[in-house]
């Protein structure tokens, strides 16, 4: 019996099949009740004592590898198997492919930077790790600025400081650093804050900023740019009004609101009833931003501004919750199949 359960053993080592079927004629022939291996066990009942040990063991080692081999077979032949055992019809047509849809945010990402590119800008990125100076102190917050307490910062390292960027006015600077005026760049990019998330916040969302830097430059350009952006992306029905306001990297700094595109400026919940919706902050290049860039502020002046970019998809999408950028849900992304 020891001779026969070797044979068996050897013959297992060399099994191969050439499709599913086999298989499973296989696993019959050697595990089935009333297969090779179940036969063996019975016939092992009636050897002397003596030998049971010597056997059982043996026997036992048969049965544990053909139901390795049979199931390395199985598998082999799930993920493709020997090529010249699958029978490839290669003339069957395929099932339909689903297509896709963009991300609403990578739709209007895509929409801004196209009307500034219109206006002369090029796109110009940087990296999300920054250190203190890029995105503080090149941009005029001193170490005790209060301006410091309006951005909760993720910091990865306190001492030197590296943090994750919490705008992209960090890629201002390594432009202006590279290259001398004239500079008309947009920005975009995503950005880190330490916030609470909730329908109107998000701890990571996405950013344009712009900065054009010439000589004459000034507010009355920044003003029509940005006219024509907000006509360009909302309609030409829309207005826009600046407010005063403050950053320490502009001055004199605005915030610009656009008359609400959904009640068209008669008020709504969206506008809280005035008509207004803010969409961006903005001003000219604070002179020490410049020299801190090797710019010299007596030559040249400039502009900057900066958006978020789902503040501004809400708005055009009328879309009542910013966590939906986020959650992936395919019934909400199959609304924009179809949107450039």
């Amino acid at each position: 019996m020891l001779e026969k359960i070797e044979q068996l053993l050897q013959e297992i080592e060399n099994l191969s099949v050439s499709s599913g079927d086999e298989v499973e004629r296989l696993r019959l022939r050697y595990l089935s009740k009333k297969g090779v291996i179940s036969t063996l066990f019975e016939e092992f009942k009636t050897i002397p004592n003596e030998q049971k040990r010597a056997v059982g063991q043996l026997l036992n080692k048969l049965k544990s590898r053909a139901g390795q081999k049979l199931e390395e077979l199985k598998r082999s032949f799930e993920e493709g198997g020997d090529e010249e055992g699958v029978d490839l019809d290669l003339t069957r047509p395929t099932g339909q492919l689903r297509l896709g849809a963009r991300h609403p945010v990578s739709i209007v990402r895509n929409e801004i930077i196209g009307i500034f590119s219109r206006l002369g800008y090029t796109v110009a990125e940087g990296p999300e790790i920054e250190n203190d100076w890029y995105n503080f102190s090149a941009l005029n917050f001193p170490a005790e600025h209060p301006a410091r307490d309006m951005q909760d910062t993720y910091f990865i390292r306190q001492d030197p400081a590296i943090l994750l960027r919490t705008h992209t006015s960090s890629v201002q600077i390594r432009v202006m650093e590279e290259m001398q005026p004239p500079i008309r760049k947009i920005f975009p990019g995503r950005v880190f804050r330490n916030e609470a998330i909730s329908a109107r916040a998000h701890c990571i969302f996405h950013q344009v900023e712009g900065l054009y830097v010439d000589t004459n430059v000034s507010f009355a350009d920044l003003k029509q740019s940005l006219f024509i952006f907000a006509r360009e992306l909302f309609g030409e029905q829309t207005r826009i009004r600046l407010r005063p306001s403050f950053f320490p990297f502009t001055e004199p700094s605005g915030e610009m609101d656009i008359s609400c595109n959904i009640c068209g400026g008669k008020g709504c919940t969206i506008c809280k009833y005035t008509g207004w919706v803010e969409i961006l902050g903005c001003g000219m290049v604070d002179p020490q931003v410049l020299a801190n860039c090797h710019i010299d502020p007596e030559t040249y002046t400039g502009f900057a501004f900066g958006m978020g970019i789902e503040r501004v998809t809400m708005l055009k999408y009328q879309i009542r919750d910013l966590r939906l950028f986020f959650e992936n849900d395919v019934r909400f992304l199959k609304q924009f199949q179809g949107a450039i």
